[in-house]
């Protein structure tokens, strides 16, 4: 079981929900936009978790993620990141987005992504829908459940099993929005010092940020291979 929970620490570390949760924090009203996305999140994850523990445990396509796709998708992304913030830390960007700026001042911008622009729209069914979209399936998340599959035990532990892989998984997402319910007070005040930090130190947050993460990607890439 402590490989299982394992697995649900690594499925935690999900660029995605990260980013979806920094802009949440950084637009009106977190606290709804952040209540709507973990319940579609909650939603997705845990009706596929069920799925896959009951119905498919002992299919192939599991293993076949879990022992290529997981491993290979962690370095890839890890690496990709930590290059980013070599280049970030060392100012190699700068060229380049200067030009980039230039290109962008001769045409009309594009704007954010779509499911950016959909969150800003300050509805907690809409970021509910983006939540249960965005919250597929990782590597991770199909491993740690093939392995709960293989545990045997009965339908109400599992089911207990999938709830609190979960709720480690959706760790990220579900800080701030208890900060938001249980310190309604001061949880307000601590985003806007975030926000306050990250317009005066974003590019020195973006190089941490990067490296960190990456880091992290690649050493779960490590244990997947391993185990």
């Amino acid at each position: 079981m402590g490989k299982v929970f394992l697995f649900a620490f690594t499925a935690a570390l999900n660029p995605t929900l990260l980013g979806a949760t920094t802009v949440m924090l950084l637009l009106p009203n977190p606290k709804r936009l952040l209540i709507g996305y973990l319940l579609g999140a909650m939603f997705t994850s845990i009706t596929l978790g069920l799925v896959i523990v009951f119905s498919i445990e002992d299919s192939s396509v599991v293993d076949t993620t879990q022992n290529t796709l997981s491993p290979a998708a962690n370095f890839a992304l890890g690496g990709i990141l930590l290059v980013i913030a070599y280049v970030l830390a060392t100012g190699r960007d700068k060229e380049r987005r200067e030009r980039r700026e230039q290109k962008k001042a001769a045409k009309e911008p594009s704007g954010p992504p779509r499911w950016q622009r959909f969150m800003e729209r300050g509805s907690a069914r809409d970021t509910f829908i983006v939540g249960a979209l965005l919250t597929l399936p990782g590597a991770s998340y199909l491993a740690g459940l093939h392995h709960l599959a293989g545990q045997d035990l009965s339908t109400a532990p599992t089911v207990l099993a999938v709830l609190a892989f979960n709720l480690i998984m959706l760790a990220l997402l579900e800080i701030p929005t208890l900060g938001y319910l249980l310190a309604p007070e001061k949880t307000p005040a601590a985003v806007d010092r975030l926000k306050a930090a990250i317009s005066r130190h974003g590019r020195q947050a973006a190089i941490w940020g990067a490296a960190v993460i990456g880091g992290l990607l690649v050493l779960r890439g490590v244990i997947e291979l391993l185990s």
